[in-house]
């Protein structure tokens, strides 16, 4: 098993998390803008069917197109957007789409509900690693230092250390001095 050096800096993780991205080890990288975020209106999903911006709950959309979409209007920090995507979810059991739920609740501080959405996802798909990542950057940034370092051990042991998952909530618990 390799550890990363005791001493560590956070430029050194945050170059170790680009080169991750840069290989594209896992989604968790943030999206590139398509024409969601470029073209349409509030409550719109691009439609690549159509070509055309479509209602966000149109019979169209599947839900990954509605994940995509929501995951990148949430990258692009337009949450309210992003939860009227997820809102139209057919299936809003999707770990996806609750995680992204979470995501968007922990952005705009509501980190209890962000860790009832995070939860409800690790239930479903206890190996979903991005929404592991994500939830413990949540109890890092709510102090719970041991609930943070418990979802990176949880990663590691699923053999995602090599992920970007992995590699942001370290630098998460590292920054909030918790390592």
């Amino acid at each position: 098993m390799t550890t990363l050096p005791r001493g560590l800096t956070a430029a050194a993780l945050s170059f170790f998390a680009s080169a991750v991205l840069a290989v594209g080890a896992d989604d968790s990288d943030p999206p590139e803008p398509t024409e969601t975020t470029t073209e349409c209106a509030e409550g719109q999903v691009w439609d690549d069917k159509s070509g055309a911006c479509v209602k966000a709950d149109s019979s169209s959309l599947d839900d990954d197109v509605r994940y995509r979409a929501a995951r990148e209007l949430a990258h692009a920090g337009r949450y309210d957007e992003a939860n009227i995507v997820l809102a139209a979810a057919d299936n809003p059991e999707d770990p996806r789409i609750l995680n992204y739920k979470g995501f968007v609740h922990r952005k705009t501080g509501d980190l209890d509900a962000a860790m009832t959405f995070y939860r409800r996802a690790l239930e479903i798909d206890p190996d979903y690693i991005l929404a592991r990542s994500y939830m413990g950057q949540g109890l890092a940034e709510l102090g719970d230092m041991d609930g943070a370092r418990a979802q990176l051990a949880e990663i590691r042991a699923r053999g995602d250390r090599d992920t970007w998952a992995y590699v942001s909530l370290k630098q998460a618990i590292t920054a909030s001095g918790g390592y």
